[in-house]
């Protein structure tokens, strides 16, 4: 493509010249004078090679530019769609972190804020699993992250990972939060409506309809990097990320599907929560793992 080019351009410029350079006798009119070559139509052999080795040198250097942009193009787009299936590995949160960050980040690093700290579970999943091909149990652990996971994000939640059946979320962890107890029971509610809209929908399909539990637990945590210095994952971790996960152990034995302190809960009502239907209290609860009773709220 290149020597066409170079060729077409080469005809264009020389064709009109040697057109014109033919004498009325029929002779073509040569010179070795540059005047007469400027003031005639007459052909100076030298100038024309000139033109030649310009246009050819032009036409090369557009030809390795054109070139270069177009590795860098195909680069910049690879780059792109590796950086788009990256982030579907990382919270969104993570990515604009580690985009925005001054500096390179490094294991050991973290903040401590008030959060809450969201708990998920499917009731019974290991027999459920065990009773399933493996391709089956993985579209239904798809299938639950999908309904759950939009649920706690359009609540200001951070997902901070899938625990198999266990799904981990924050809120108020990765940055201050004045409202972090009210989104976390917000999203508590809404899963717990989503997971009653996926057992109708289990049950329209001739399924077994699935049973998800989950709970809120609030207080301090540290949001940082874990790992080495080949790997680092950011997580939280605290006193409130064990109590979630103590509380949605305890549903099975309080007998409800969503779990919370009272703290967290009358907290969250401070920061402007209305619960959507009525909640019932459940004062001295005894918890596994837990120093003493204490007083729970079922949403």
């Amino acid at each position: 493509m290149q020597r066409l080019l170079s060729a077409a351009l080469c005809l264009l410029i020389l064709t009109p010249a040697v057109a014109s350079a033919w004498g009325d006798d029929g002779h073509m009119m040569v010179t070795r004078n540059y005047v007469y070559y400027m003031t005639n139509n007459a052909i100076l052999i030298g100038a024309e090679f000139d033109k030649i080795v310009s246009i050819l040198t032009v036409t090369a250097v557009l030809a390795i530019a054109f070139a270069r942009a177009r590795r860098l193009l195909e680069r910049a787009v690879a780059e792109s769609a590796a950086a788009r299936d990256i982030s579907r590995f990382l919270a969104p949160e993570v990515v604009s972190r580690v985009r925005t960050s001054e500096r390179a980040m490094a294991a050991g690093e973290g903040e401590t804020r008030e959060a809450a700290v969201l708990f998920l579970d499917i009731r019974g999943f290991t027999a459920l699993a065990n009773a399933l091909a493996p391709d089956e149990t993985i579209r239904l652990l798809t299938e639950y992250q999908a309904r759950f996971a939009p649920v706690i994000r359009a609540h200001g939640g951070v997902l901070d990972k899938f625990l198999g059946d266990g799904v981990l979320a924050s809120f108020g962890a990765d940055r201050e939060s004045t409202t972090y107890a009210r989104d976390a029971l917000a999203a508590l509610e809404g899963c717990m409506a989503e997971a009653a809209r996926w057992s109708d929908d289990r049950l329209r399909l001739g399924l077994e309809p699935i049973g998800v539990v989950g709970a809120v637990g609030g207080g301090n945590v540290v949001y940082g990097a874990v790992g080495d210095a080949d790997r680092l994952e950011m997580t939280v971790i605290g006193d409130a990320v064990n109590l979630a996960a103590k509380l949605e152990k305890h549903t099975r034995q309080a007998g409800v599907p969503a779990l919370t302190t009272a703290a967290v809960y009358e907290l969250a009502q401070r920061q402007g929560f209305r619960p959507a239907r009525p909640v019932r209290r459940l004062p001295g609860e005894h918890v596994a793992g837990t120093p003493g009773p204490m007083d729970l709220v079922a949403p």
